[in-house]
């Protein structure tokens, strides 16, 4: 199965100088998204990229979709929601791109680099992983409240009935 963040790009490089649209579907080639919800590795996600060339390079817009796994951090609940993610990345495609300053040896690898198309085909995977990241709740709850709000303790674990154990530690009543 092809990536799906892998763009082919050599129409808008090589054509007639209009932007080009395509779609592309296929299985995550990584897990992308913060540790309690993200898109799980090998789910299935669909990206629809805009192509603009811009003479020796290219602007790529994408937007990719698909279904996000994880947990609610107040009940521990599975979450599936559906998630739409849009990057928009430059890419040279020679070396007369221009790309401002030549970068100092401290700012390299900095994020300021333009990237490179590379036998014609360029990888968003990396600005989806960065949208994401920054996008995505990093304390994902349900939506619009857990279903069993009765159960869930609160915060601090011991207000409200005394008597009352917080679910996710009951497990550990057997080593006191």
């Amino acid at each position: 199965m092809a990536n799906p963040f892998v763009v082919n790009v050599s129409e808008a490089v090589h054509g007639d100088g209009l932007p080009v649209t395509t779609t592309q579907t296929g299985p995550s080639p990584s897990r992308i998204g913060p540790e309690m919800i993200a898109l799980p590795e090998g789910a299935e996600v669909t990206v629809e990229a805009t192509i603009t060339p811009l003479g020796s390079g290219v602007l790529v817009d994408a937007t990719a979709n698909g279904t996000l796994r994880g947990e609610c951090v107040r009940c521990l609940a599975t979450l599936t929601p559906e998630f739409s993610a849009t990057v928009s990345q430059v890419f040279s495609a020679d070396d007369d791109f221009i790309v401002g300053a030549e970068l100092d040896d401290e700012d390299r690898g900095s994020g300021d680099e333009i990237m490179a198309v590379v036998d014609d085909m360029v990888d968003l995977e990396q600005a989806f992983v960065d949208e994401m990241g920054m996008t995505l709740p990093f304390n994902p709850v349900c939506e619009p409240e857990c279903a069993d709000a009765d159960e869930v303790p609160a915060p601090d674990g011991v207000s409200g009935e005394e008597d009352r154990v917080d679910p996710r530690w009951a497990g550990l009543e057997k080593f006191l």
